[in-house]
């Protein structure tokens, strides 16, 4: 004669199961009555003038009109800077064992990327020097480097 296979363990862990199921149905009924229901007037949002979002729409008095076109998302694009020769900077960081720096231009207060290889002579950070403007393939580089 064999032995039933349905072990006390099994028994308690089918109860669960049931009870869980049961309370889950439970809470989908209720939740189902709760709501208010009623579609997209609920779902609105309103955006007031300083940005601020609401459930009531703003007063049509104080409305104002914005053009599509005025709207600016994300960063403006930059004009490029004209190559009109030299210019004149401060070196605001240099790594001389790495090979590279960054001047600041005392024009447009811009960092531009400087490589030794660029550079006649030796300079540090603070000092002031005469550069012009190259285009590179991640932005403007600063060549022929010169210590005033």
């Amino acid at each position: 004669m064999g032995r039933s296979q349905e072990t006390f363990n099994k028994k308690e862990k089918d109860k669960n199961k049931l009870k869980k199921r049961q309370e889950k149905s439970i809470k989908k009924e209720e939740r189902k009555a709760n709501t208010k229901g009623g579609g997209l007037e609920n779902m609105m949002a309103y955006v007031d003038e300083n940005g601020n979002i609401s459930d009531t729409p703003m007063d049509p008095k104080v409305r104002k009109a914005i053009s599509a076109e005025s709207i600016e998302i994300g960063i403006p694009k930059r004009e490029d800077i004209p190559n009109d020769g030299k210019r004149t900077g401060k070196v605001a960081f240099f790594n001389s064992s790495k090979g590279y720096g960054f001047i600041k231009d005392l024009e447009t207060q811009e960092n531009i990327f400087v490589h030794i290889n660029a550079i006649s002579g030796e300079i540090a950070e603070n000092d002031s020097v005469t550069f012009e403007m190259a285009r590179g393939p991640k932005g403007w580089n600063a060549v022929n480097v010169k210590k005033n």
